[in-house]
């Protein structure tokens, strides 16, 4: 009897003792704030989602971060600098829109360089290491990255050449965009993704380029008509922390995240490809022409890719090129 009393008493204070160290680690946790530019639905929210769910477990819920999607707590154009100046230490952002800032980061945007998912991955890893160091001298820290699918033509009309596109108010999201939009004699319009549906409305743009995602996301078939298929890039989106919130964590916790993060990035890219052809799908269902660029259109963006690859070789001068022999040495 006393036994029993003595195990129970030890139990009850085993239990007590948990139970405070649960509440003294939530008691402690780092709140962190994560702004993301698109919306709820969008997978890669969803994988924010899940990147924030995973950093809580492996940290033992010292870091708890919240997502906020859908550019609700700054705009996908303020997100950077959010995180640089340390109004909040984490953040995603779509890597090429600071391209115009550091040309390197355009890296991923250069038309009909690596126009599968296994190309993208290769042209990553060839890029990772300036990339890093560049966003490093930014004052970031990428932790993981994720494609969208392959980029392609939103029109409310069938467009065969560039003939078809003459005066087109385009949104363009970075200078990758706006160099294509003024090379097919379009109007470049700067709109972010969570602007987009109404710009469509108003007629402040009337065709972009991006993947099937933003199309469906956005319910674009209440204003376009015709998508065309070119998988002219896949452009990344990242992950990024303030470089020093990053330094002031301790070395476990830096692996923690690290770690949700390769777990993440590997997720996040699988549902990009899983997603791709279901896009399309619902793209058709809801009455928009889903198909190939023609021969003419498309040699005139093959043409254009040539051109805006070698200027950014002369903007990024060594270190691009660089890149680019790693990434073909790799094929």
């Amino acid at each position: 009897m006393i036994a029993l009393g003595t195990t129970l008493k030890a139990a009850v204070s085993a239990a007590a003792l948990a139970i405070a160290a649960t509440t003294a680690s939530i008691a402690n946790a780092e709140s962190w704030d994560m702004p993301m530019a698109y919306s709820a639905s969008n997978f890669h929210s969803e994988m924010g989602v899940v990147f924030a769910d995973k950093v809580r477990e492996y940290t033992g819920g010292k870091i708890d971060i919240t997502v906020h999607p859908g550019g609700s707590l700054f705009k996908g154009g303020e997100i950077k600098r959010a995180i640089q100046t340390g109004q909040v230490p984490i953040g995603e952002r779509f890597m090429s829109a600071h391209a115009n800032e550091a040309p390197l980061l355009g890296w991923d945007n250069l038309p009909f360089l690596a126009t599968s998912y296994e190309d993208n991955e290769r042209l990553w890893q060839a890029a990772q290491g300036p990339v890093s160091e560049q966003l490093s001298d930014l004052n970031l820290v990428v932790l993981y990255t994720c494609p969208w699918p392959g980029q392609g033509f939103y029109f409310n009309k069938e467009v065969n050449s560039s003939k078809d596109t003459q005066g087109i108010k385009f949104r363009s999201y970075n200078t990758a965009t706006a160099t294509i939009a003024e090379a097919l004699g379009m109007v470049p319009v700067q709109i972010e993704a969570a602007e987009l549906s109404q710009a469509l409305a108003t007629g402040v743009v009337e065709a972009f380029i991006s993947s099937g995602a933003t199309g469906y996301d956005r319910k674009v078939w209440e204003h376009l008509s015709h998508y065309y298929k070119v998988n002219a890039w896949f452009p990344r989106n990242y992950v990024m922390a303030n470089k020093q919130v990053w330094e002031g964590l301790d070395d476990d916790t830096r692996a923690a995240i690290r770690k949700a993060a390769d777990e993440t990035g590997a997720a996040c890219a699988a549902r990009s490809e899983e997603l791709a052809n279901w896009y399309f799908d619902q793209l058709e269902a809801n009455g928009m022409t889903v198909t190939d660029a023609g021969p003419e259109f498309l040699a005139e963006l093959q043409a254009i890719g040539e051109k805006m690859t070698a200027d950014w070789l002369e903007q990024t001068g060594e270190q691009g090129q660089a890149i680019l022999d790693a990434y073909r040495a790799g094929k």
